[in-house]
């Protein structure tokens, strides 16, 4: 935002640090009423016609702007992807610890991915994959919800669980 003697327009549109309108003036007016009252000029709306400018501190305005970005950072969460592997030969001890994997994945907070990779003819017994990815989904049926239902796209059955909110 240009400040002060940045600002390189005639005539500008002032409002003071209480919102008040001071209404249409020249910009050597409206920077001698700025500092006057030892503050700074902003301009707000470039593209009005005249542009807005305001009586701010600007140095307050940018600790507050930065302030409220932090807050607003802070109260993110971030939720990240997991991915769970399995085959269409998976044993039933292997499939377990996938399924305990993706259930401490779930409670975490995290989105888990689970795909099977079909690998020379397993491709022709496609149903084979979905049958073991719709067990591997109702055994994780009490922490997460289905979000992407399973799909074969080429090689490969993918499906996405999202956990669900407490």
């Amino acid at each position: 935002m240009p400040i002060n003697e940045q600002i390189r327009d005639k005539e500008v549109r002032v409002i003071d640090e209480n919102g008040v309108q001071l209404g249409i003036m020249s910009i050597r007016e409206a920077l001698r009423i700025a500092e006057e009252k030892k503050l700074d000029l902003v301009k707000i709306a470039p593209h009005a016609n005249p542009p807005v400018c305001k009586i701010m501190d600007y140095g307050k305005y940018k600790f507050e702007l930065a302030k409220k970005e932090k807050e607003a950072k802070k109260n993110q969460k971030v939720i990240n992807v997991k991915e769970v592997r399995l085959t269409t030969t998976i044993e039933d001890h292997d499939f377990n610890v996938k399924v305990k994997n993706a259930i401490r994945f779930l409670q975490d907070g995290d989105k888990v991915k689970v795909s099977i990779r079909f690998r020379g003819r397993e491709v022709l017994h496609p149903e084979i994959g979905e049958e073991i990815i719709n067990r591997f989904i109702e055994m994780v049926k009490d922490y997460g919800i289905v979000e992407k239902k399973p799909k074969l796209d080429g090689k490969n059955i993918t499906a996405v669980i999202a956990p669900k909110q407490q």
